[in-house]
């Protein structure tokens, strides 16, 4: 037998029949019961996020993000203006329902509509919006968009291997950690090494499962803690 029969009867990847590839995100909102995710809107929101961003005035949210801090309404205006004229990066603002107030960023992007894959990134959570119900279930929202009404294969956070409370977050929230790409990014002047993390369309059900359950209204006591983790409604 020739080593290129040999090499032809090596196992290959498993099929993925009838696959197509996906549609692009819409340009709509998604509703949940704390938060609204909806398209970025520089007019609307940039008042707000820069109020709500004002509130953590040692700028430690922009650490690990290529711009700002954001001394001037302008200024912050002006990247807003720049980040909602492209389509990927696809960015969204976050509402707190409670105020109808935009209180935070995040967005889809390196769109692969033909492999089936999307990430989510550029996640800018002011004070306002940290360790409440609306964060945990933003995120869950953009992931439903991306698993049950577009069908995509896989689902990305990646994050400066350094950024610990992102790294965090991104395993409570059920990615698993794959590795990381030494020397990938140049941003501030700095070198970064991104930790890659990711969920898996055939791990999205049970994850779907956890977060209805940790957000349902009889999660919450009156105080509005929660009475049982993610982490514990994932089994993990």
């Amino acid at each position: 037998m020739t080593d290129f029969q040999n090499e032809l009867d090596q196992p290959i990847g498993r099929p993925v029949p009838g696959w197509t590839p996906r549609p692009l995100p819409p340009a709509t909102p998604m509703s949940g019961r704390f938060c609204r995710v909806e398209p970025l809107v520089p007019a609307v929101h940039a008042a707000d996020l820069f109020e709500a961003n004002r509130e953590d005035p040692a700028g430690r949210n922009w650490t690990y993000l290529g711009y700002g801090p954001f001394e001037e309404p302008a200024a912050y205006r002006d990247c807003l203006d720049q980040m909602a004229a492209g389509k990927d990066p696809m960015f969204h603002a976050i509402i707190d329902l409670a105020t109808g107030r935009a209180v935070g960023v995040a967005s889809y992007l390196r769109i692969d509509p033909a492999n089936g894959v999307i990430e989510v990134g550029h996640i800018n959570y002011s004070p306002r919006l940290q360790r409440k119900p609306a964060a945990t279930e933003a995120m869950f929202l953009m992931m439903r968009r991306a698993f049950d009404e577009l069908g995509y294969r896989r689902y990305e956070w990646k994050c400066d291997d350094r950024n610990q409370p992102s790294r965090a977050a991104a395993q409570r929230l059920g990615f698993t950690y794959e590795g990381t790409f030494r020397q990938a990014v140049v941003y501030k002047g700095r070198n970064r090494d991104s930790a890659w993390f990711s969920i898996l369309d055939s791990e999205w059900p049970a994850l779907k499962t956890a977060f209805e359950r940790w957000l349902a209204p009889g999660n919450f006591d009156a105080e509005g803690r929660q009475r049982q983790s993610l982490a514990a409604l994932r089994g993990a």
